[in-house]
């Protein structure tokens, strides 16, 4: 797990980057699609938003040792998306910049001892209180570059960047899809197991972690020109 005050400085970074994200964006704007398939600008921020609230489960889990899980269940995570992508751009813009600091004020209030608590991710990976921060980094980062595209991978700190990188190869090896070889910049490497061949992907560091999470504009090429389409990241 990545180290807590590096983590949690994304986290911040992230957050500040996302809110600005979405003061440049329009009312108008936040009714209109995404890079996300089926996800307008209202479902995004409304996930952000319910993700911070999530994550405040796992603070409360870890101040009190009593078992709160992110979701009840997978079902009511996306209804509440939904439910929260209706509400207006106000009640939005509201709830997302509310909720971010909310978290944050938990996180503050953990002791030591309170961040070696277990505590278990919607996936249900278990996992020290300390990998909280680096939850909501990944989410606020690569979010506010859905939300805005023009920010672009490549306007993520090249730090985050390298550790994204290493949790999606991390996430991806072993699955049921392509074997790879990562080359970032010519110079950081990493495989992902899978079936098949691997195939040699090489492009900038951003354009890898793009390509990795499934998002649209990595510069990544293969020997052939062609590069393995991947399914979903999360």
């Amino acid at each position: 797990m990545h180290e807590l005050a590096a983590a949690r400085t994304w986290a911040d970074e992230g957050t500040a980057l996302f809110l600005a994200a979405l003061a440049r964006t329009g009312d108008d704007a936040l009714a209109g699609p995404t890079a996300l398939p089926g996800w307008t600008g209202a479902h995004l921020v409304a996930h952000v938003a319910g993700n911070a609230e999530a994550l405040l489960n796992l603070a409360r889990w870890a101040a009190t040792g009593q078992e709160t899980p992110m979701y009840s269940s997978p079902a009511q995570r996306a209804a509440d998306i939904e439910a929260g992508a209706r509400r207006t751009p106000v009640e939005l813009r509201r709830w997302v910049a509310e909720s971010a600091a909310r978290l944050a004020g938990a996180l503050d209030a953990l002791t030591g001892e309170q961040w070696c608590r277990p505590v278990r991710t919607a996936q249900g990976r278990p996992v020290p209180a300390t990998g909280i921060p680096w939850l909501r980094a990944r989410e606020v980062l690569v979010h506010a570059v859905d939300l805005d595209p023009r920010l672009g991978f490549a306007g993520l700190p090249g730090a985050f960047l390298l550790a994204l990188v290493d949790d999606v190869v991390t996430r991806r090896s072993g699955g049921d899809q392509p074997a790879l070889v990562l080359t970032a910049d010519g110079r950081r490497s990493w495989e992902v197991t899978g079936h098949g061949d691997p195939t040699a992907v090489h492009g900038s560091l951003a354009g890898v972690a793009a390509y990795l999470t499934g998002r649209p504009g990595g510069d990544v090429t293969s020997p052939s020109g062609a590069v393995p389409d991947l399914p979903p990241w999360l």
